[in-house]
């Protein structure tokens, strides 16, 4: 049985001009995060990608359970067959499984089943979920507390200069197998990174204005 122990916080409170420039700033740099594609071949310094999994790691989780694994893909002979398999899903997925809202849906994104970026990336992180502790503990809010990791590490690996793609082919099995990973990880997205190929295009999409996304309730200062 684990137990509660308190050590103090330790937090520092900025003053209000530097905490406004830091959100703004960090605002920005945010707002020009955008999901590539095409990535360049050129190696990515592998401590970036670890300080970005680290930052991960900080992330909340249910019960302090960190019920996660990040596998950081460099094998190019590995890289090829997720590659091959994710393809033979992906085509299954565009043939015969989507509906036709789902590929509507879809079109401005401009996706189809080859998935380049597998193998074109100099990096692959493939993310799992985990289900239960080695001991067989079942992990509490896993799944919510993945998702809540994973978008440490998209803004950690944004904010160290790299770029980035969620891709999740359905389904996602065969990689536990492809990884060796045990009984116990399910897997929750891939995520390729690295620097961005030099005529690398992204969709013309807007994201959608605060007003739409944000509700207040109450006063603010």
């Amino acid at each position: 049985m684990r137990e509660y122990r308190p050590v103090p916080l330790d937090w520092e409170r900025l003053d209000p001009e530097e905490a406004l420039a830091r959100s703004r700033a960090f605002l920005a740099s945010m707002r020009r995060r955008r999901t590539v594609r095409a990535f360049s071949p050129e190696p990515v310094p592998f401590e970036l990608v670890e300080n970005a999994i680290a930052a991960a790691g900080t992330a909340p989780s249910g019960a302090h359970q960190q019920p996660w694994t990040f596998v950081a893909v460099t094998d190019p002979d590995v890289k090829a067959r997720i590659r091959e398999a994710a393809e033979a899903a992906e085509r299954e997925f565009y043939d015969r499984r989507a509906t036709p809202e789902w590929l509507d849906a879809l079109a401005v994104l401009g996706t189809d089943f080859v998935k380049v970026h597998l193998t074109g990336a100099p990096v692959v992180v493939v993310v799992f979920e985990q289900a239960t502790g080695p001991d067989g503990r079942k992990h509490y809010y896993a799944k919510e507390s993945v998702g809540i990791a994973v978008g440490f590490l998209l803004a950690a690996l944004h904010a160290a200069g790299l770029v980035a793609l969620t891709h999740t082919p359905a389904p996602m099995r065969f990689l536990r197998a492809a990884l060796g990973r045990p009984a116990n990880e399910r897997p929750f997205c891939v995520i390729p990174v690295g620097y961005p190929a030099e005529d690398a295009t992204v969709p013309d999409l807007e994201r959608k204005p605060l007003d739409e996304i944000l509700v207040q309730v109450g006063p603010t200062e």
